[in-house]
């Protein structure tokens, strides 16, 4: 079985948001409203998208 991965979409901006958040959003991989990507599910993604909740979508994905 393969590990759960996360699907996370930018749906806010990230003008206004404090720098942290900011570069949460970039280790991510994320540069604009509506970008999309897959990460693996582990601590360290949820810690980052825990961050950023009130500015992305995260969907399970196998």
């Amino acid at each position: 079985m393969m590990a759960a991965r996360l699907k996370i979409t930018q749906i806010k901006s990230k003008i206004s948001e404090k720098q942290n958040q900011r570069d949460t959003l970039r280790s991510l991989g994320l540069k604009r409203i509506h970008d999309i990507v897959v990460r693996e599910d582990n601590a360290q993604n949820r810690g980052y998208v825990r961050t950023v909740a009130h500015l992305v979508k995260v969907e399970e994905i196998d």
